[in-house]
């Protein structure tokens, strides 16, 4: 553990997280939840917002995938996306669904401000993001995709895309040293 620099518990819940919440929206899948935990955990992550029938836990196949991080990272359970949404934007976050959708920004030519607050919504794996939730969003982020598939598991895609969030915030000063 020491070698390889991973916090505690603990320290985990005592460190100054990305300003980046995960929404999860109607993931049928318990797995898809317990990885976007791990996801949460490995790039420190503010907190899961888990809505409509999404899993939550405690669940024995989120602990499965999660492997603890649903102890470490923050997490709350809204069942309707729309408070979710209010609560966050109440706080300053910018709302994103993850999403093929007119005007998307492409992931890898999308910037944000430094100091902003990013929320990103992640769908259901077949039917995606909710149209009344991207609606009610400030824009929509969308992977380039260049092969005959058009779409990734709902666990890739958030962690792509989550990559792509932090590796920004770990470009500007101050967060580099994280």
């Amino acid at each position: 553990m020491d070698e390889l620099n991973r916090k505690t518990v603990d320290e985990f819940k005592q460190s100054d997280k990305l300003p980046i919440v995960v929404i999860l929206e109607n993931i049928r899948s318990a797995y898809n939840v317990g990885s976007m935990f791990r996801t949460a955990d490995a790039f420190l992550l503010e907190a899961i917002y888990i809505c409509g029938y999404t899993a939550h836990p405690p669940h024995k196949e989120i602990k499965k995938t999660a492997l603890g991080a649903e102890d470490t990272v923050h997490w709350k359970y809204i069942k309707p996306i729309e408070e979710a949404m209010a609560e966050l934007r109440a706080e300053g976050y910018k709302i994103y669904a993850v999403e093929q959708a007119e005007n998307s920004l492409k992931l890898h030519a999308a910037s944000f401000k430094p100091d902003e607050k990013i929320a990103v919504i992640l769908g259901n794996e077949v039917t995606g993001v909710e149209q009344s939730t991207i609606a009610a969003c400030d824009g929509c982020i969308e992977i380039p995709q260049l092969g005959m598939k058009h779409s990734l598991n709902v666990s890739v895609a958030g962690g792509v895309v989550l990559w792509e969030l932090v590796r920004a915030k770990l470009s500007e000063p101050g967060f580099g040293e994280m």
